[in-house]
């Protein structure tokens, strides 16, 4: 069977293209605008292109596939909209199109619980929880709006989708969330955002890659995977505090003891990013934004029982195995400002 994984060369894209190829069944082909040295260490060439390109991708898709694993997106929260509807729905958009014209069967996409994330605690909420009527991010609406997209195109019997909801992926050569919480923990800029007590999913790496792959296997004709979109974490959430200072602690790094009100950070973010947009400053970000005061300082934590339901989903590392191997090779997390 033949893959095509955009995004292959980043963070999750890596692990999910590894957990892949402990099938020998599976050739697995990288699409992304660059050449990475350790996916073809790995074996997996690349076909270079852009997401929001069209003939990019009707390039690459005439090759041949079987399936598709749309990881690639842009991230962030704060940024030019445009960006982020080029390549996140536009780019979904083009890649479904050039999919379903080249007989592609399967589609698995990387969502995001931020496609339900409005400005309420979400306690343990399963996937019947409604988009909310605004989002408070670029990033955020984008996500939505392919993710939409991916579910309506299923047919449950030509073209088959699903989507997948990580939500704080971290572990090895992590990129993103551990070297930005470790480089303002250096900087003594965090801050406890409310009362400190709030509880929040994450997810190890291979754990998400896994949840991935499962539910591409199960994603057959008339299976229940179908058309779904699925939440998948840890087994249990954690206090984001308490976890962020475990963090700061294997840096021997001093923990965050100050706080702000959550209502004074989420004006702060609102006052910031107004300034910010009326002087077109697009980076750095704001320091603080609306969206980031929210995350930082409500509950955002999901049941994973229809992933454990419908592809025998359960994280294959816990939370304090996939620390200690974050923190075995802790000289190689980079830190960035």
């Amino acid at each position: 069977m033949r893959i095509l994984v955009t995004g292959g060369g980043g963070f999750l894209g890596t692990y999910i293209i590894k957990e892949l190829l402990k099938n020998p069944q599976y050739i697995v082909t990288n699409f992304s605008r660059h050449n990475y040295n350790h996916l073809e260490d790995l074996g997996v060439p690349t076909i270079k292109g852009d997401l929001t390109k069209a003939a990019d991708l009707e390039r690459a898709l005439a090759a041949g596939f079987d399936a598709v694993f749309h990881v690639a997106a842009l991230a962030g929260v704060w940024g030019r909209y445009q960006d982020y509807l080029d390549i996140n729905y536009t780019g979904t958009k083009n890649l479904l199109e050039a999919a379903q014209a080249h007989g592609v069967r399967r589609f698995v996409y990387t969502s995001t619980p931020s496609v339900v994330f409005g400005k309420d605690d979400l306690l343990g909420v399963n996937e019947d929880i409604p988009y909310p009527q605004e989002h408070l991010t670029p990033y955020a609406e984008t996500k939505t709006m392919a993710e939409k997209l991916v579910l309506q195109k299923n047919n449950s019997q030509t073209f088959l989708t699903c989507a997948i909801r990580p939500h704080l992926i971290w572990g090895p050569g992590d990129p993103h969330l551990f070297p930005r919480v470790i480089q303002k923990g250096k900087e003594g800029k965090l801050r406890i955002v409310g009362d400190g007590e709030n509880l929040v999913d994450i997810i190890y790496v291979e754990n998400a890659a896994l949840a991935h792959v499962q539910a591409f296997e199960h994603l057959k004709p008339a299976s229940n995977v179908c058309g779904q979109a699925y939440f998948v974490g840890q087994e249990r959430p954690v206090k984001l505090w308490d976890f962020i200072n475990q963090i700061l602690g294997y840096m021997q790094i001093e923990p965050v003891i100050k706080g702000i009100d959550l209502a004074a950070a989420y004006r702060l973010g609102w006052i910031l990013e107004k300034v910010f947009k009326v002087a077109g400053i697009q980076k750095p970000e704001p320091p603080m934004t609306r969206f980031v005061a929210l995350n930082l300082g409500k509950s955002h934590y999901f049941s994973h029982d229809k992933a454990r339901r419908d592809f025998g989903y359960y994280p294959r590392v816990s939370i304090e195995e996939g620390l200690k191997r974050t923190f075995q090779v802790r000289d190689q997390i980079k830190l960035t400002p």
